[in-house]
């Protein structure tokens, strides 16, 4: 969403264009024409949502699903895809060729070409009216931002209060934190001492005061690596996010714990299954 915004904000989309009928679900009826003209006034985040704000009251509601990416190519990489027939005759790029799995090209006032790339269409477009961005029902009963000030041990605590679910299940419940994902629940846990294994409900207190740090932590230094790149994911600018040579334990199983290596009884990172999805943690040093 940074990224995107770096380059659209207050900038108006020239032309804009669906490839397809939809992703996940169908675009909206109008999508391309509601687009284009309208000028970009802002983004918002919500969990793993971006809401691009256009003028005229009205919200694009973004979620890249499993392996979408949006990317932004500059004007002279629009006038490098200019054939010798003049494909793109006027500047604009929409009627450059698409690039693969591109479903949906926005083509900005300086010529900057915005594309969402989705190979498993797992992702989604909608509109929405700014006003009512909350209400929409893929927002709707989403639990607090993590990175904000509001979410406290206090407010996880109380949350996690007699569930007898695993913590790990419970941070990847969206209704009790919005937008986690498996790498950064993994990442959390173990910065906090706390087992994924470990019932949710137990949490609350002196846990809590560690994993509510944890998280935010966590999530600050990815975003400011640009992000996770284990497949599919680049940046908005094609770059690829670096937060995977962080990792602690997320996908390092069998390799030594990096608070622990070589102490009796450290066996270094294990990883199991809970609910089909893996989890990474230090049985020594997580309890």
């Amino acid at each position: 969403m940074r990224g995107l915004a770096a380059v659209m904000q207050g900038r108006r989309i020239r032309h804009a264009e669906t490839m397809r009928e939809g992703l996940r679900w169908p675009f909206p009826k109008g999508l391309a024409a509601r687009l284009t003209g309208a000028e970009v006034l802002s983004f918002r985040r919500r969990a793993k949502f971006m809401l691009m704000r256009i003028e005229g009251g009205t919200s694009v509601l973004i979620h890249l699903g499993m392996s979408g990416r949006m990317v932004a190519r500059g004007s002279a990489y629009v006038a490098a895809r200019q054939g010798p027939q003049g494909a793109i005759s006027d500047a604009r790029g929409h009627n450059a060729p698409p690039e693969l799995h591109e479903h949906l090209v926005m083509t900005l006032d300086d010529g900057t070409r915005i594309g969402f790339v989705d190979p498993r269409r797992f992702g989604c477009v909608d509109l929405v009216p700014t006003a009512a961005e909350d209400a929409h029902r893929l927002l709707v009963g989403i639990g607090p931002e993590p990175l904000d000030d509001a979410f406290t041990p206090a407010v996880l605590g109380a949350a996690l209060t007699g569930k007898q679910t695993p913590i790990k299940a419970a941070l990847l419940d969206q209704k009790i934190v919005a937008g986690l994902g498996n790498i950064y629940v993994a990442e959390a846990l173990y910065r906090a001492g706390i087992s994924p294994l470990r019932l949710a409900g137990t949490v609350a207190g002196a846990r809590s005061v560690r994993l509510v740090p944890a998280i935010k932590a966590v999530l600050t230094e990815s975003i400011e690596a640009g992000g996770s790149s284990l497949r599919d994911y680049v940046r908005a600018d094609g770059e690829i996010g670096i937060f995977q040579e962080n990792f602690a334990v997320y996908g390092r199983a069998g390799q030594p714990c990096p608070d622990c290596p070589g102490l009796p009884g450290c066996g270094g990172v294990q990883q199991i299954t809970q609910s089909g999805r893996s989890s990474f943690f230090c049985p020594k040093t997580q309890r």
